[in-house]
């Protein structure tokens, strides 16, 4: 493995410990206490719950960032979605793939590699990233909206690293 310094620009206030990423503040936390809190939080809701809460909470906030950052950096259309994925990627989440993006159509084929939840929780048999989910969504619907189109999407998991016989994640974006 090569180690390699952040790729994506992060700066900290001296006087307030906040780190920022572009124009956004950011929280910087061990991935296991990430998880463990994470499925802490799935045992005490229960999957369905939880997973419906984390979507909508997703959406919101890739809306919010596409948004921002397709001001900041002048980005509209497929290259906020690229980016988006990118930024994703730089942070430690996985490496997010766009295998495919329609937006007159409104659809989105995203790979997963190197999952999070993967390295943390191993082969469970479970679609573990379901949290991702909602970000697709919110992302294309951004990006949608900035260009005019009244159209909106739904995000799934179609299938995840931690699945017997599966080595990547899968997310689908489709109209609803």
């Amino acid at each position: 493995m090569t180690q390699m310094a952040p790729e994506l620009p992060i700066s900290v206030d001296s006087d307030t410990g906040v780190w920022t990423t572009d124009a956004l503040p950011m929280l910087y936390v061990p991935r296991h206490f990430f998880i463990n809190n994470h499925v802490a939080i799935e045992e005490a809701l229960g999957v369905e719950a939880y997973a419906k809460i984390l979507y909508d909470a997703g959406y919101k906030s890739a809306w919010h960032w596409c948004e921002k950052e397709a001001e900041l950096h002048g980005l509209e259309g497929e290259a906020v979605f690229k980016h988006y994925m990118k930024r994703l990627s730089q942070r430690g989440w996985g490496l997010f793939v766009t295998e495919a993006i329609d937006l007159d159509a409104g659809t989105a084929r995203v790979r997963l590699e190197h999952s999070c939840f993967v390295y943390q929780l191993g082969k469970t048999g479970k679609r573990e990233e379901y949290m991702f989910t909602g970000w697709f969504a919110g992302a294309m619907d951004q990006i949608l909206e900035a260009r005019g189109s009244s159209l909106r999407t739904v995000a799934e998991q179609t299938q995840s690293g931690a699945e017997a016989g599966c080595e990547v994640g899968y997310f689908d974006v489709t109209p609803r």
